[in-house]
């Protein structure tokens, strides 16, 4: 009879993704560790808490006897909290949680190659010294620090030479990475200094980024280097002024519209994700109004969609409250609106020509899936190997999908 493998559960957001495939390699081939559950936290909403605790109660019923391990933000904020939990043996804070000694490992230990996945993650920043009033972060992650630009260099030339053909650099604020380090290196000089040092990498892809600290030198590479993904994923939350200066966000509306419009003049193909947050503290219908317009204004096509949820301990939980009904009711207003946006901009996109990353056989039939550039989600009916780069005839669309053919 075979010994159980242990299990890494990974919950929130693309570092906490990153962060858990390095645990799963720290966990690898320890006898002590085979029948284990680690639940990878997140924090970002109180859904997200309820979300982690549900997810430790399941790993206990789905593995009766294994020892469920806590990390993650959400264990960093409320460890005692967690630790309370009758299915939990142990909690690991998120500045251990990398670390060999705190899973029984040797210093030694190689890092993630991601085995089984198409994409490969890449933490090239971790923490905020920002202090938005809605946001938890960074109680659970700290001040933002930076890692080396040699190290984050030697990690991507790893990966693609594991077979790796796209490469995602991941942080809690990408944008701020470098200050900390010698010299001041910015995001953008690091996004060089890869393309120059990895040339065999054949994509590179931001995480989420604030809009207001892309600066000059991202800003060419993003629309000008074609090995940098036409996506960008940005931290908008709100498209009204006031909620955006209640937020403490350092933008305002204009500044996204006009972000966004320099980076489509120069890049027509580049496709614009955001997050916003609906039902924020003191919104009324006008703001709320606002935000939706923005949707259509800033040509957001890839929207993650927030009823705002009170987090105690942050200011934003400390002003007047929005009932939840209307919370929920102008979330479903901006999914409506973005599904919309979403379905007229891949509508537009039948007749191009995509490359896709292959990524997994669908769930019904032969069909391969995988994401374009753009990150448009194309299906097509031949087969092609996972982690191969194919180009694909777009012959049509769904709502939520492009449907093409294999060249």
């Amino acid at each position: 009879m075979s010994l159980p493998e242990p299990e890494v559960v990974s919950l929130g957001c693309r570092l906490n993704i990153a962060e858990s495939e390095t645990i799963r390699s720290l966990l690898a081939g320890r006898d002590g560790t085979r029948d284990m559950v680690v639940v990878n936290s997140c924090a970002v909403t109180n859904e997200a808490v309820k979300q982690t605790r549900a997810a430790i109660r399941r790993a206990a019923r789905d593995r009766p006897g294994a020892a469920i391990v806590v990390t993650g933000c959400a264990a960093t904020i409320d460890p005692a909290g967690f630790a309370a939990m009758p299915e939990v043996a142990r909690v690991v804070a998120n500045a251990a949680k990398l670390m060999p000694a705190s899973w029984g490992a040797p210093r030694s230990t190689k890092p993630a190659a991601f085995a089984g996945h198409a994409r490969a993650f890449v933490e090239v920043q971790n923490g905020c010294d920002h202090r938005c009033t809605f946001c938890i972060i960074p109680q659970g992650r700290g001040a933002s620090r930076s890692v080396p630009a040699g190290l984050v260099i030697e990690r991507v030339r790893a990966l693609v030479a594991a077979g790796h053909r796209e490469v995602v650099l991941t942080g809690v604020d990408l944008t701020s990475y470098g200050p900390d380090l010698p010299g001041r290196p910015t995001l953008g000089a690091l996004v060089e200094r890869i393309l120059t040092h990895v040339p065999d990498l054949p994509r590179l892809r931001l995480s989420s980024l604030d809009s207001v600290e892309i600066d000059e030198r991202l800003f060419a590479l993003v629309t000008q280097e074609p090995r940098v993904m036409p996506h960008l994923h940005l931290s908008l939350q709100a498209g009204n002024d006031l909620i955006l200066k209640r937020m403490k966000r350092r933008h305002s509306r204009r500044d996204s519209i006009a972000l966004v419009e320099r980076l489509k003049a120069a890049r027509p193909e580049l496709a614009i994700g955001a997050d916003l947050i609906a039902g924020f503290p003191t919104e009324d219908e006008a703001m709320a109004a606002d935000t939706l317009a923005l949707i259509d204004e800033a040509d957001i096509v890839h929207a993650h969609i927030f009823p705002y949820s009170p987090r105690s301990g942050t200011p934003a939980a400390r002003m007047p409250q929005v009932a939840p009904e209307r919370r929920r009711e102008r979330a479903a207003r901006l999914r409506a609106a973005a599904a919309a946006r979403r379905a007229r901009w891949l509508a537009s996109l039948v007749g191009s020509e995509q490359a896709i990353l292959v990524e997994r056989p669908g769930t019904r039939g032969p069909v391969t899936r995988g994401h374009a550039g753009n990150f448009a989600d194309i299906h097509c009916t031949s087969p092609a190997e996972p982690g191969t780069l194919r180009r694909v005839a777009v012959t049509g669309a769904t709502d939520t999908n492009l449907i093409g053919t294999l060249l």
